[in-house]
């Protein structure tokens, strides 16, 4: 396999959903197993330089240095769509951005609604069944959504990308217990000259690199999460062609950073924090919390994504993108339950430092819910792909003209 296939192979939702799976399958197997041990002792080997304060541990390095990478891919992402993509105009986006909220705020509820009666302290991680994950999501929906329309795919997008731009500020608001303002002054000064050399002549790339690091890096001694810098260094690269050149760099970037996002960063961060151990672990993995995420994500997202996307075109002049209908959207709410990156992250961030029993206990149920999610959505998917289909799927009283595929 040549460099180029081989780039565009990892790039693939597929790919990307199929690693994961295989690295998270990994972890688990090996934190329950005799071997347990040298799990946790290899995710708790610390590298780095002592005097930048980065001497941390491997697990660290994944969840605040690799996921900057994805992060920087969903900051370019965001960046493109609400320049020239699908969140451009609001008559196109504005249903699934309020599926997007409905899809955070009802599994939010859910959460609270269980945990508040039964364990208070778990109360941190409310914001824990409210990611989507969007490779996962993705991936279902390209194996089992085939033939059906292809806008299905763009309202999953669209949702998604909100959805993370939503866990961002989430991160970046309530999981960050001390500012260094001086050195979040010093990282958004960075990412402005990041800003200028990405729009400068593309011989000036290599710099982009360090420059990039140095942000990085100074986000997080500021104390504010460091997969933050990697959104605002994606905000930072333009949408439109510049210098005569025939694509948004924005696409130019997502092209180059994305196979090792998926292939590398998205991975390694699951094996890092998926390996929950159930067999032979101390205390009981069912919990309000575990409780309150499973019905979060399994029902919480399914209930806030439809419940608001029927609110929107029932009393609003919004409508659904040509070809598609409500029960269309039934897999894809279901698809938004598969929180596994984001929600895994959220749940080290809630019970860091804190109880080892909760954190256990939100992993196994963000692996559990998102599992159930996904097989649900897959099922579904693969039952509308033979159904047939009306004229006018989002009844706006014009004929549907866009018939492409999934997989067409």
């Amino acid at each position: 396999m040549t460099r180029d296939r081989l780039r565009q192979w990892a790039a693939l939702d597929t790919t990307s959903g199929v690693l994961l799976l295989i690295t998270a399958a990994i972890a688990v197997v090996w934190a329950n197993s005799p071997w347990r041990e040298s799990y946790t002792s290899l995710l708790h080997t610390e590298i780095g330089p002592e005097a930048l304060h980065l001497h941390l541990s491997l697990a660290h390095w994944a969840s605040d240095g690799l996921l900057a990478i994805f992060f920087f891919v969903v900051g370019v992402e965001l960046k493109h769509e609400f320049v020239a993509g699908s969140l451009r105009d609001l008559k196109l986006a504005g249903v699934p951005i309020a599926a997007a909220v409905g899809g955070m705020v009802t599994p939010a509820l859910c959460y609270v609604v269980v945990v508040a009666a039964g364990d208070p302290e778990g109360l941190r991680g409310w914001a824990i069944p409210t990611a989507t994950d969007i490779a996962f999501a993705l991936a279902v929906l390209a194996i089992f959504g085939r033939g059906l329309p292809l806008p299905l795919r763009t309202f999953l997008l669209t949702l998604a990308v909100v959805d993370d731009l939503l866990g961002i500020v989430v991160i970046a608001t309530f999981y960050t217990d001390e500012i260094d303002f001086v050195m979040l002054g010093g990282a958004i000064a960075v990412v402005a000259v990041f800003a200028v050399l990405v729009r400068r002549s593309w011989q000036l790339w290599p710099l982009l690199i360090p420059v990039g690091l140095v942000a990085w890096g100074l986000m997080h001694a500021s104390g504010v999460h460091a997969t933050v810098a990697g959104v605002l260094l994606g905000f930072a690269v333009p949408a439109v062609a510049i210098r005569g050149e025939k694509i948004p760099r924005t696409e130019r970037l997502d092209e180059a950073v994305r196979p090792y996002s998926a292939a590398i960063a998205l991975p390694v961060f699951a094996f890092a924090a998926a390996g929950v151990t159930v067999i032979g672990g101390e205390g009981s993995i069912v919990q309000p919390v575990s409780i309150g995420i499973v019905l979060g994500l399994v029902a919480g997202k399914l209930v806030g994504v439809l419940g608001s996307t029927w609110l929107m075109t029932r009393f609003t002049p919004l409508r659904l993108p040509d070809a598609i209908g409500i029960r269309d959207l039934l897999p894809i709410g279901m698809l938004t339950g598969v929180g596994f990156t984001v929600a895994l992250l959220i749940a080290e961030l809630s019970f860091e430092g804190g109880s080892d029993d909760h954190a256990a206990a939100a992993k196994a149920a963000i692996l559990a819910g998102s599992l159930v999610s996904a097989v649900l959505a897959a099922v579904l998917l693969r039952w509308d792909a033979h159904q047939a289909r009306d004229a006018d799927m989002n009844r706006d009283n014009i004929p549907d003209v866009n018939r492409d595929v999934i997989g067409g």
